[in-house]
């Protein structure tokens, strides 16, 4: 059966490219030459070599609009438009053609998209009821002989039975099939067909728009800082990831940054930033306009995304962002309702986060897609090392962003119970203390955030402190080089 279905694919093949050739134009001519249609209406083929302007317009989320402009010959009256060369994902309910050069003068009667592809099984399936060539190859005599039998398909059902003259003949194989023609409804590639009704010239600019799926994007950022980690490079790449089963060449690109809502339907990235040295793309970044309520961002030439293919292009870049690193420790809120065993530590982990702003003063301010940042760092020798990344959302520009890199490794934090009182009447005391020991060379200043549930009131504390929401306060704490800081604090909770 791999015999068979391997010489059915060589045959297949030569076929599709006759089909190919015989719907296309001569390299002499600038028309297309109708081919011929069982219902006596002629058919006109368009593929990528009539392409004149194709626009991709990519939406977060894997969902892209194409504008696919061709110039196409068409004979007056009705006639049937093959459009091949589309994405195979693309839908087919937002499906729109209109001419460009002569608008109202091609009304569309009728439109099909056609995804029932050609592959040897379907050739084979599509003969059922109907002769096929059996050509088998045997050996006489040290030479082999070529034999050719005429038989019908009869079925198709766990194998091939076949009717050979008189007799019912099964298991029979052959080296490959021969077959008179393709099946008019198998298509070599995805295609849209419509019925038009062709009332103006024969030359005709035609632009088909629709939405396809499996065409992505997402952002990626390489913040590169120096040795001291106060200032460092941002650069924004986006990441094109095209798996719509056609290539858009020479295309024209947008990208639209923000949530689209879509009407629900019934059921039915690799890590680039670390190779954009390599990109060979130009380094111009992108422009970038507010659209309705979203950012548009336009490159400002054409590319070329093949199928099943990974591109990053430039975003933005910004040089010298200054940055401040900031360590936190955040308490959990269950602690608080819980009698904890006296004098028992418990370990708190030291987060690490980069600050930066997205303003001109920071040589940024350009809207920011929802993104992953990677950080990066100078060291001592002047080698760049990676050393965290964290996800940002859409960032419009004037705003802040924080990037947790990690924990920290040499600032450690202990927190222990040291009192709890019940007053009556739901009311409770708590004590603690949290110790931040700092084993650097530099001084730091850790954020401890202390989270407190119901009725909160603050009775007393050995650092100043910031209540931050209605249930949370913030205590700075300043931890010289080699020194440990304690913070002690009493709070009366009424829940």
């Amino acid at each position: 059966m791999t015999t068979i279905r391997f010489a059915v694919s060589l045959v297949l093949a030569a076929a599709i490219v006759a089909v190919v050739q015989a719907s296309r134009p001569d390299a002499t001519s600038s028309a297309l030459a109708p081919i011929a249609r069982a219902g006596g209406e002629p058919v006109v083929a368009s593929g990528q070599d009539t392409q004149e302007d194709v626009g991709l317009t990519v939406y977060n989320g894997g969902l892209a609009l194409v504008r696919d402009v061709r110039r196409i010959q068409l004979p007056s009256g009705t006639v049937h438009l093959r459009f091949e060369d589309i994405a195979a994902t693309v839908n087919p309910a937002t499906v729109h053609l209109r001419s460009m050069s002569q608008p109202g003068r091609l009304p569309v009667l009728e439109q099909n998209y056609e995804y029932d592809l050609l592959d040897p099984q379907k050739l084979l399936s599509k003969y059922v009821g109907r002769e096929v060539t059996l050509v088998r190859t045997t050996m006489e005599g040290g030479s082999s002989k070529t034999t050719e039998v005429k038989a019908t398909l009869l079925a198709l059902n766990n194998g091939p039975v076949w009717r050979v003259g008189s007799e019912i003949v099964t298991g029979m194989g052959a080296d490959h099939y021969r077959f008179p023609a393709l099946p008019e409804s198998l298509y070599s590639r995805p295609t849209l067909v419509w019925a038009l009704e062709n009332e103006g010239d024969a030359s005709h600019r035609v632009e088909a728009a629709y939405l396809a799926g499996n065409i992505g994007w997402s952002a990626d950022y390489v913040l590169t800082l120096d040795a001291g980690g106060k200032a460092g490079d941002l650069d924004g790449w986006v990441t094109m990831n095209n798996q719509s089963g056609t290539a858009f060449t020479n295309a024209r690109l947008q990208l639209v940054a923000g949530d689209l809502h879509r009407a629900p339907t019934p059921a039915a990235k690799a890590n680039f930033a670390l190779a954009a040295a390599r990109v060979t793309e130009s380094r111009d970044e992108m422009s970038e306009q507010a659209f309705s309520e979203y950012h548009l961002y336009t490159l400002g030439r054409r590319t070329t995304i093949a199928n099943a293919e990974t591109k990053q292009l430039a975003l933005l870049r910004g040089s010298a962002v200054p940055v401040a690193r900031r360590y936190v420790v955040n308490g959990q809120q269950w602690i608080y309702r819980n009698r904890q065993q006296p004098g028992t530590p418990m370990r708190d982990t030291v987060q690490v986060f980069y600050d930066f702003k997205n303003d001109q003063a920071s040589h940024l301010g350009k809207p920011m897609p929802a993104g992953i940042v990677r950080v990066y760092q100078t060291d001592a020798s002047g080698q760049v090392q990676y050393v965290g990344e964290d996800r940002i959302e859409h960032t419009p520009k004037d705003e802040a962003l924080s990037v947790q890199i990690g924990t920290a490794f040499d600032v450690v934090c202990d927190r222990r119970q040291t009192d709890f009182q019940s007053l009556g009447g739901s009311v409770y005391e708590f004590a603690y203390e949290v110790s931040v020991r700092n084993r650097k060379d530099t001084p730091v200043t850790v954020e401890v955030n202390e989270p407190f549930g119901g009725d909160w009131t603050m009775t007393s504390a050995s650092h100043t402190w910031t209540k931050t929401d209605a249930w949370a306060a913030r205590f700075t704490v300043p931890v010289g080089a080699g020194e440990t800081s304690t913070v002690r604090y009493r709070v009366r909770v009424k829940w």
